[in-house]
């Protein structure tokens, strides 16, 4: 892997989404969950993906600057239609109205509906901490998962996120797939030429599989088995039956260009001066924290908070700059040269 300065990174997803007609105030935000991304180095959602959200605008199945609506809008809760454009740009606008109704009614609930691929949950829980506010997010999937006892794949990853503030520790920040693993990590393996571990997911005929060719196939494993299938069916309601956007099984991969993708999303923000002083709040994480991370280890290692790991990736990267596979270099090069954009360089 070669090192790239964040900088340069977000120049270059500027200048390509530019190109393709998104305006440079939408560019960013969508550059900065790209990156946010690859800087806690959950690299399956980040500038990796620029490729594939080019290819759905120029397959015509995805809007490059569609405004975003508002549907419905009473007191703590609202509706958004993205009108099929960056699920990114959608999930920053709803989930700063989402903390705007938390300011004012303690708690703020927006929902999104006709969106697409919004990259890492986690971006948009986090934006509450701004506001010492509680961040809760949810989005629904393309069919990825087998209901618990089936061999179909029918319900998502349908991740969730969680980002509780901190006084002097970093945050608590959960996001997690409501499978083993996120298919996007299983697609990188595939892109990079790499096996997946036993325990990810099945091929086509339901079986154990270490080839991420055969599990993008087949179908990715539920975390606790039917507590993930369960999870997941619940997310898939909130998201796609509840703001009628698509039904069960019905949303599109992000690598389908076959037509719109009908994503649907869900946020909410706490305010949690509504509940308790938030300086208060954020001690008591604090000391539950250092009491985890003082609990003796299994093995003698280091404890880990929520989000930790990915904290201190950030601090590194940040600093040496963002590590990247030559593949995917390639890739996003080969899309700047179709463009007329600046090459990236190490």
């Amino acid at each position: 892997m070669q090192l790239y300065p964040v900088e340069d990174l977000k120049q270059f997803s500027r200048e390509v989404l530019v190109k393709v007609g998104v305006s440079p105030e939408n560019a960013a935000i969508i550059t900065d969950t790209l990156i946010l991304a690859d800087l806690r180095e959950v690299k399956s959602h980040g500038i990796v993906r620029l490729p594939t959200y080019i290819g759905r605008i120029e397959a015509g199945v995805m809007s490059a600057d569609a405004p975003v609506d508002t549907v419905m809008d009473k007191k703590a809760v609202a509706l958004l239609s993205a009108n099929n454009s960056f699920g990114q740009v959608a999930g920053h606008k709803a989930m700063k109205l989402a903390m705007q109704k938390a300011k004012e009614y303690g708690c703020g609930m927006v929902a999104v509906k006709n969106s697409n691929h919004f990259g890492i949950t986690a971006y948009y829980s986090m934006l509450a901490l701004e506001e010492d506010m509680v961040g809760i997010v949810t989005t629904n999937a393309s069919p990825a998962m087998a209901p618990f006892r089936t061999k179909k794949p029918l319900l998502g990853t349908n991740p969730i996120s969680f980002a509780i503030p901190a006084k002097e520790c970093p945050p608590i920040v959960l996001d997690m797939s409501t499978t083993v693993t996120a298919r996007g990590r299983i697609r990188y393996a595939a892109l990079t030429g790499k096996e997946i571990p036993l325990g990810w997911a099945l091929d086509k005929d339901g079986k154990p599989t270490t080839d991420p060719h055969a599990a993008l196939e087949g179908s990715l494993e539920a975390i606790g088995g039917v507590k993930g299938f369960g999870l997941s069916l619940m997310v898939d309601i909130l998201c796609g039956i509840l703001t009628n956007t698509a039904m069960t099984g019905t949303v599109k991969n992000v690598t389908d260009f076959s037509g719109p993708s009908n994503t649907g999303h869900f946020f909410i923000a706490l305010d949690i001066n509504a509940f308790d002083d938030a300086e208060s709040f954020k001690q008591r994480v604090d000391e539950v924290i250092k009491m985890i991370k003082a609990l003796p280890s299994v093995d003698g290692g280091p404890v880990y908070m929520l989000g930790e790991i990915e904290h201190n990736n950030t601090q590194k990267n940040l600093a040496n700059g963002v590590p990247l596979d030559e593949e995917v270099v390639q890739s996003l090069n080969k899309l700047a040269a179709k463009y007329g954009a600046s090459q990236l360089k190490a």
